[in-house]
């Protein structure tokens, strides 16, 4: 992106190239244009001694010199049609790009072409790099987090999911997002805790690693030579593939019994009726029976009993509203 000054410029003012780079990328990474500024500019200016990317700029043979000229420096510096290019910092300079504003802004100084050249750019995802950082140091430095257990956490899961599903039933997009991270937070949390088991430790890399492994297994024909035109086929490719990892002796194999109870009641109906089990409801008095009768009618009718129980617990809550005024 070009970014001439509002100053007067001149031919022989030369150019001053503010590179900017992504600390989520892997220095020395930088794009093509960002090297052919590097290799013809008559003098790359960095402030900071220590940025990441100047042990890879002087492999590359390319002279850093190791300084902060204030802007009028700076735009003398480019006098005679000379190029500067200022690596900036991970704070972006402000100093300097503000002085170079005030001069360009002042209508004194013929500025030299000004130029903002990104040379690196975050990948989709990038900021999970920086949550994955700022809760390695949060469970270091914070004298809560730093005592959190796997079990001391599970209980803040079941209430964050809880959450987002009220965000998502709410319709409210700002609260969606908020909640996604929310959960995102436990998943990185606990990440975070099990790289501290003496006896089995793992990273946050390693469930990203997992879930990405089950999702291609599971995904024959986007990843592989199967074919799936609608979604039910896809839903047979899925349940073939669990069942061929899980090898499980019954159908009531990793459905938590600790969910509520019309959840847990449809998914085991759901469980029988896939297998395609004739297994008669078991009856018996009272209303935990009668319940269950409910939740698995539903889930064959394609209802999800317990959101239904839930909007409908949600119109009661209104109606108690209105009537209190």
């Amino acid at each position: 992106m070009n970014a001439t000054s509002a100053g007067p410029t001149a031919p022989d003012q030369g150019r001053i190239v503010l590179l900017t780079t992504s600390h989520r990328v892997a220095p020395g990474l930088l794009s093509w244009p960002a090297w052919q500024a590097l290799r013809t500019a008559d003098r790359v200016l960095c402030a900071d001694g220590a940025h990441p990317q100047l042990p890879y700029l002087r492999e590359a043979g390319i002279r850093v010199d190791e300084a902060a000229p204030t802007a009028k420096e700076l735009v003398d510096a480019c006098a005679g049609g000379r190029t500067a290019v200022v690596v900036a910092t991970g704070e972006g300079d402000p100093a300097l790009t503000d002085g170079l504003a005030r001069l360009a802004g002042s209508g004194r100084v013929h500025m030299p072409e000004l130029e903002l050249l990104p040379a690196s750019y975050d990948l989709p995802g990038a900021r999970l790099l920086d949550l994955v950082q700022v809760m390695d140091r949060i469970r270091l430095e914070c004298p809560w987090s730093s005592r959190r257990t796997h079990q001391g956490l599970a209980k803040y899961a079941i209430e964050e999911a809880y959450e987002l599903v009220e965000a998502i039933e709410d319709g409210d997009r700002d609260e969606l997002r908020e909640e996604l991270g929310d959960v995102l937070l436990q998943v990185v949390f606990h990440a975070r805790i099990a790289e501290e088991d003496p006896d089995a430790p793992f990273s946050v890399d390693d469930v990203a690693g997992t879930i990405v492994d089950k999702l291609v297994h599971r995904h024959p024909h986007v990843f592989g030579d199967e074919t799936a035109e609608t979604p039910e086929e896809v839903r047979e490719h899925w349940l073939r593939t669990k069942a061929a990892e899980k090898q499980r002796t019954s159908v009531t194999e990793g459905v938590p019994l600790g969910q509520p109870g019309l959840a847990l009641a449809a998914k085991l109906h759901s469980r029988v009726r896939t297998a395609g089990l004739d297994v008669p409801l078991p009856t018996g008095e009272g209303i935990g029976y009668d319940l269950l009768a409910l939740a698995a009618r539903a889930e064959a009718g394609g209802t999800d009993p317990e959101a239904a129980l839930r909007a409908a617990a949600r119109a009661y809550r209104d109606a108690i509203r209105a009537v209190e005024g």
